[in-house]
This record gives structure tokens, C-alpha cells and sequence, in this order.
């Protein structure tokens, strides 16, 4: 079975932390995987979107590629989200809640 292309390149990323997109081009060619450019950035923004990476430019030709840490929420932070939107539903009356 092969492995998608997108979960080798993420597993790339994951392995180095951070990295630029040329440090992760040469890490794929020596891995056996030579993708074009744009094949290559529409898998970059495709990990992006989904929120497993972040890709930011350093300079003109230059980006930086890292893995986005997974945020944890703390009890509080959800007790206060939660309260927050009763309020906000509280807020229109004649509206039943479920």
C-alpha cells in the first residue's frame, strides 16, 4: 500500500520540526520522491489549510515550513467560551434553546 504523498511530506516536516522549503525539497528527492514545483505547493497549501503546518516567507525565495503546535484548552478557556454563548443566545428573546 503507498502512502499519500501529503502524509510523507508532513511526516518530513514533523521528523525536522522546522525547516525551508529547500532543505525540505532536497529531504524528498533523498527519500525517493521528486515532485514538481507546483504539485509540490499545492501540497504545502494543502497542509496549511487543513492547520498541520505553517508556511511563512523569510525572504524573496525562501520559506519557512513548521509544524503548528497543537493548541490545548485549558478547563477555563472552555467554561468561559461556554458562558459566553449562553449569554450571546440569552441575548435574543422569544427564541427557545435546545
Amino acid at each position: 500500500m503507498a502512502i499519500p504523498l501529503k502524509n510523507s511530506i508532513f511526516e518530513e516536516i514533523k521528523q525536522h520540526g522546522s525547516l525551508t522549503d529547500v532543505e525540505l525539497s532536497k529531504a524528498l528527492i533523498k527519500n525517493g520522491f521528486v515532485i514538481a514545483e507546483d504539485r509540490f505547493n499545492k501540497l504545502l497549501l494543502d497542509l496549511e489549510i487543513m492547520g498541520l503546518i505553517k508556511v511563512s516567507w523569510i525572504n524573496k525565495d525562501k520559506r519557512r515550513i513548521e509544524i503548528v503546535a497543537a493548541k490545548e484548552e485549558d478547563e477555563v478557556d472552555a467554561q468561559n467560551k461556554a458562558m459566553m454563548e449562553k449569554d450571546y443566545e440569552a441575548g435574543f428573546p422569544g427564541v427557545e434553546n435546545n
